[in-house]
């Protein structure tokens, strides 16, 4: 690590002594949109991180993983062309084979529209911000947001019409093009329309089938709005989205290294079709009506070679054709959503208020195809009320209360004769008290609360007539799982310093987590069969704290540094190990994809009115990724750069990510899949993120 902080210093070094040194300029207010009501970002209670567009840009971004190792206790889970799962502060979703998850601990929206139950439609694509607010968001999104919520906000129409097109191309035959239009229709409305293609070939070759793309990007996405401004503010805006995203997913080998031998090759394709319209309406005076409705279907294609070598591969040299195993697993998912959210606001003042209902209908059909057929269907519903409520105590205290009350309900049944429905109610809210100190510094505690519903675990009936005896009874005590609870105390501080120079937030938070949906596994080498399950018999406790400073060193360069610091622990877990292969208890585990200390430093500068660079690094510790075994995920240090050039209309860019092609996992495997030992040693194995990767951007605007 040492070599990473020395090369960049010297480096930041240089490029600060080719900057102008000018009287200091002050950074730019930041409003955020994802709560109940815009709000200052340095005037907001909570841990909140917003990404700019330029921060995008400068990352060379076209997806949220490009961005998401910014951001202090945030991680994701690979597994799939793209992120599929992100975890904040320890929580969050690890996988996904055949229990449907329609409420990912960490919620992802684009526009205020949800995208599914994976990260992998989160495309940047004419990006404005995005918002990560941490801790449980129950009042504003209910199930949704257990842990935290991400906020993808797209750029708006405008009355001055614009233009642009961009294409880039990098290493591993990587492209990209795309192109956007805004601009006035008339006098009342607004239209703006872009439009995206992304490939690549990706980082993995396979010498089986002699290709060097199967683990490919291909990723084509649309998006338009269609804005109306009428009288009295009155606001309506339709917003449509495409997506057609067709990934390889081909990404583990016998000898962890980057070069694959699997005779099937595996896909993670999603296309997305999503429509919405927001309305804002004056009712009365001070009185606000917002409303939004959506639509969204997706299909899913995901699938993989479990082998991970091609048929024959146990020809008597390398192992015992004895142990010749062939098998590949495919799930295929359609899924369509529907809601609505009524609120109605006062105007801000010394009390204001929000209340809304909220009403959501899914429909998921899964057919997947392993070592046997099996197919499900799953529909829910919620409803819910809730309100926020805001007083000016005083000049320099702020109290808000919000709460809200979810019923769920669904209906289930699968090819397995298994046949489950419930109903039940759960409330969300929080406390959140703020005192201004002046009128730069902000100090703020918080109490938050927010559920997420119980189910079933249905791959542990479907493989309960297939494994071992000594497995049937344990699964039958994990066939359904509670409701988990996560209440979370915070408090926190918000300045800045230095006629605005520099801005300081740091939160200090501790997390309790009622029956914590753990994601847990038990393989049966008799069978070679996984049974995946979520495990709610445990309560889990987090706590630690994010820091994020930026300083405006000067008119040309400022500072940026991001650190996050996270303790976890699960009281008690019941499981059986691998290494042992025995049923034991694990007690003060911490939680999977739970890094101790995450970071990221580096610099902008503007060298003159036309040459912007970019440089930074960030590292993560190493962390557990699973519960049923000891393996480790490995901490990791990386550079990123990047350097663009205005030329006017035009604009070039060049940018490498990994600077010094560290390899480093974003997700992990463990158990016996080696038949050249027959399948008798237990091993670590990887997902690799991306190695050095290096191009040149340019964008032209008329």
């Amino acid at each position: 690590m040492y070599s990473y902080f020395k090369h960049v210093f010297l480096l930041s070094l240089f490029l600060l002594s080719s900057t102008h040194i000018c009287a200091g300029e002050v950074l730019e207010e930041i409003v955020v949109t994802a709560g109940l009501r815009d709000s200052k970002l340095m005037k907001s209670a909570g841990s909140i991180s917003v990404l700019n567009e330029q921060t995008v840009k400068d990352r060379a971004a076209h997806h949220f993983e490009d961005t998401i190792n910014v951001l202090p206790n945030v991680s994701f889970s690979g597994g799939g062309t793209r992120a599929r799962f992100v975890q904040i502060r320890g929580v969050g979703d690890l996988e996904q084979f055949v229990d449907p998850k329609h409420f990912p601990s960490v919620g992802i929206t684009i526009d205020g529209i949800e995208i599914g139950t994976t990260a992998g439609g989160a495309l940047l694509m004419d990006v404005a911000q995005i918002e990560v607010l941490r801790g449980p968001q129950g009042t504003a999104f209910g199930a949704n947001a257990l842990a935290g919520i991400i906020n993808i906000q797209t750029e708006e129409p405008t009355d001055s019409p614009s233009a642009q097109i961009e294409t880039g191309y990098s290493n591993f035959d990587s492209w990209h093009v795309g192109a956007k239009v805004n601009g006035p229709l008339s006098d009342s409305v607004g239209a703006r329309l872009a439009i995206q293609q992304n490939k690549s070939d990706g980082y993995y070759r396979n010498s089986f089938v002699g290709r060097e793309n199967t683990n490919k990007r291909d990723e084509l996405s649309f998006r338009g709005k269609l804005k109306w401004s009428g009288n009295d503010d009155a606001e309506l805006t339709l917003i449509t989205a495409y997506s057609d995203l067709d990934g390889g997913y081909d990404a583990f080998s016998l000898d962890n290294v980057r070069t694959t031998i699997s005779d099937n090759p595996g896909n993670d394709k999603q296309e997305t079709l999503s429509l919405a319209l927001k309305g804002s309406w004056p009712v009365l005076k001070g009185l606000t009506l917002e409303t939004m409705l959506s639509w969204i279907n997706s299909d899913e294609d995901y699938a993989f070679d479990e082998d991970w070598v091609f048929s024959g591969f146990c020809d008597g040299i390398r192992c015992d054709p004895l142990f010749e195993f062939s098998s590949t697993d495919s799930l295929i998912r359609e899924r369509d959503v529907f809601a609505l959210d009524f609120r109605l606001k006062s105007d801000p003042g010394s009390f204001s208020w929000v209340a809304g209902i909220y009403a959501q209908k899914r429909d998921e059909d899964l057919q997947r195809q392993h070592f046997v057929a099996f197919s499900n269907d799953y529909e829910t519903g919620r409803y819910a009320l809730y309100a926020q409520l805001q007083w000016e105590l005083s000049e320099d205290w702020n109290l808000t209360t919000g709460f809200r009350y979810e019923h769920f309900e669904d209906d289930y049944v699968d090819s397995n004769n298994l046949i489950t429905n419930s109903s039940d109610g759960y409330w969300s809210g929080q406390l959140n008290l703020e005192y201004f100190y002046s009128d730069n510094t902000l100090f703020y505690a918080t109490l938050s609360r927010s559920v997420k519903p119980g189910g079933v675990n249905t791959d542990t009936s479907s493989n309960f007539p297939i494994v071992d005896p000594m497995f049937q009874t344990f699964l039958l005590s994990r066939q359904a799982f509670s409701a988990e609870t996560l209440f979370n105390k915070e408090v926190g501080l918000k300045s800045r310093f230095f006629d605005d120079r520099l801005s300081l937030s740091l939160s200090l938070f501790h997390m309790n987590q009622s029956k914590a949906q753990l994601e847990s596994f038990i393989f049966d080498a008799s069978s070679f069969v996984f049974t995946s399950f979520l495990d709610s018999t445990s309560d889990a406790e987090n706590y630690g704290l994010e820091l994020e400073l930026n300083y405006r060193l000067n008119s040309r360069a400022a500072f940026f540094a991001h650190l996050g610091y996270l303790e976890t622990s699960v009281d008690e877990l019941n499981l059986f190990e691998l290494d042992t292969s025995q049923f034991i208890s694990r007690r003060d585990r911490d939680q999977a994809k739970s890094p101790k200390w995450q970071y990221n430093l580096g610099l902008n500068m503007d060298f003159n009115e036309r040459l912007h660079g970019r440089i930074e690094i960030e590292g993560r510790d190493d962390s557990f990724f699973g519960y049923y075994h000891n393996g480790k995920i490995d901490g990791y240090t990386l550079a990123h750069a990047s350097l663009s050039y205005d030329l006017g209309r035009f604009t070039i860019q060049g940018w490498v990510r990994n600077i010094f092609d560290k390899d480093f996992e974003i997700h992990g495997l463990y158990f016996a899949n080696d038949p050249r030992d027959g399948f008798a040693i237990n091993r670590s194995y990887y997902q690799f993120g991306e190695p050095r990767v290096y191009g040149v951007n340019v964008s032209y605007t008329f």
